[in-house]
């Protein structure tokens, strides 16, 4: 299993405490650069990487070691952090020593911890790791720093930590097999689980959670699907009777009272020179937890402070390209967002799913959602709003195990979807409630009750409403 030792510094790295860190091999060793100069990796002789080490990210946003590491490796100190991930190469047990001992070092200068704490190569780190004679396995043309196998069908990253975020490297890797057609495969041991954004990706893609158990070899994470590698991938098993059996460890259902509000909307905004973007998620986050978001980034952790100007700029530097992002929040008030700007034709699109968990003694603060609707409606543009409740996890994280799919609480319908459905066809539905009107009479939204929430009903409600809103006959 690839290792991953993340150093956590007080005090930014420079390049003399870097290079100190890279010297915890002696100076046999290459040093080279990839991925356009944003990893450095120690290399054997033959140029093989040992140790592959990220840029230095700056960590402004308080309760984001905590969420992806556990609360053990919430640095000291009120003061922000630097995270410094070093991913050892599989299969090189000397390669753990050295990214143990490249961390370690730079705690040593700088100030800080590392994760994990008995990380191998951490105790004696002042002296150089004894690499002689050992070598890498040699690294394939095509992949990306945090790939340990590849094949002409899949990319395989091992990991083993408590919660798999979408860092910089895995969204690079993903981005790489989508573009070679190929599947991204996550291979974890069972007390791993994924952050939120990570199994959305996933999920969005041909991708697969991997993970590896005593009981029944591999299953997916996300399925339940037993697996089994063939033809260069993990794929399903298939019995006598050509269907694929389901592990008995993602069967066992684990039912905690915790539950979580899903927010997926949409806004468009006029491509207007004075547009600053990020408005609906600020207003959504505000009206039901009290707060602003607290931070945000183009991978995980989230490093930056809430900024809506930044965030604008980011996504005016890469248009026409779409821009992705995590929001996170208070470590008090578990909630996490990604948001996605899109150009189209008619101006720029935010696409926005919201997160929200809430423990056993909580209740989600339904009431307030007609009230936050109507100001999207107003305000930011809201072209049309999936509200959604779901049994599992307070802290938003995927366990390798059953977890019931959300179900439909209440849609929302902007006014250009108003009119382009009939403002008659809209307020006039066969659901049981009458549909909430929004904003101004003149290009009103609705908002529509689909149930409780609770029980697959609200799916039919749904179903019904749509077929409505696009004029197809009664089902």
């Amino acid at each position: 299993m690839t290792k991953d030792v993340i150093a956590l510094t007080e005090r930014a790295p420079d390049a003399l405490s870097v290079l100190a860190g890279l010297l915890a091999g002696g100076p046999d060793l290459l040093v080279e650069a990839a991925g356009e100069g944003a990893v450095v990796q120690l290399c054997d002789a033959e140029g093989r990487p040992l140790v592959s080490i990220e840029v230095p990210l700056l960590l402004q946003v308080r309760g984001e070691t905590a969420r992806l590491l556990g609360p053990g490796a919430e640095p000291s100190g009120d003061g922000p952090a630097w995270w410094v991930e070093a991913r050892a190469a599989a299969g090189v047990p000397q390669a753990e020593q050295l990214a143990g001992a490249f961390a370690a070092r730079l705690t040593m200068l700088l100030g800080g911890g590392v994760w994990p704490p008995d990380a191998p190569g951490t105790v004696g780190a002042a002296s150089p790791v004894d690499v002689s004679g050992i070598t890498a396995v040699p690294a394939p043309a095509a992949a990306q720093p945090a790939v340990d196998m590849l094949t002409d069908k899949a990319a395989v990253v091992l990991q083993d930590r408590p919660v798999v975020p979408m860092t910089s490297w895995l969204s690079e890797a993903l981005r790489a097999t989508v573009d070679s057609d190929r599947s991204l495969q996550i291979v974890t041991p069972p007390h791993c689980r994924l952050s939120l954004p990570t199994r959305m990706l996933l999920q969005s893609t041909s991708s697969r959670w991997v993970v590896q158990d005593e009981r029944c070899g591999y299953y997916d994470g996300l399925t339940g699907a037993v697996l089994r590698w063939q033809n260069d991938t993990f794929s399903p098993v298939r019995d006598e009777n050509g269907e694929t059996p389901v592990a008995d460890a993602f069967a066992e259902v684990r039912p905690s009272g915790e539950c979580q509000l899903i927010l997926s909307f949409r806004t468009l905004h006029p491509p207007r020179a004075d547009l600053v973007l990020g408005g609906a998620l600020e207003a959504a986050w505000q009206a039901l937890t009290g707060a602003p978001p607290a931070g945000w980034g183009t991978s995980e952790p989230a490093g930056l402070t809430w900024s809506r100007r930044q965030l604008t700029e980011l996504a005016y530097e890469r248009a026409p390209q779409p821009t992705w992002t995590v929001v996170v929040g208070a470590p008090d008030r578990p909630a996490l967002a990604t948001l996605r700007v899109i150009r189209t034709p008619e101006g720029v699109e935010e696409d926005i799913t919201l997160t929200m968990g809430f423990g056993t003694d909580e209740k989600p603060p339904l009431e307030t959602l007609p009230v936050l609707a109507d100001d999207l409606v107003t305000r930011h543009g809201l072209k049309t709003m999936l509200c959604q409740l779901r049994a599992a996890r307070q802290d938003l994280s995927a366990p390798p195990h059953f977890e019931h799919s959300p179900l439909p609480y209440a849609f929302v319908l902007g006014p250009a979807e108003v009119r382009e459905a009939g403002r008659d066809t809209a307020s006039r539905t066969p659901l049981k409630e009458r549909p909430v009107r929004l904003g101004p009479n003149a290009r009103p939204g609705f908002y529509y009750p689909l149930g409780d929430g609770e029980t697959a009903e609200s799916w039919h409600a749904l179903e019904q409403l749509m077929r409505h809103l696009r004029g197809a006959p009664p089902a």
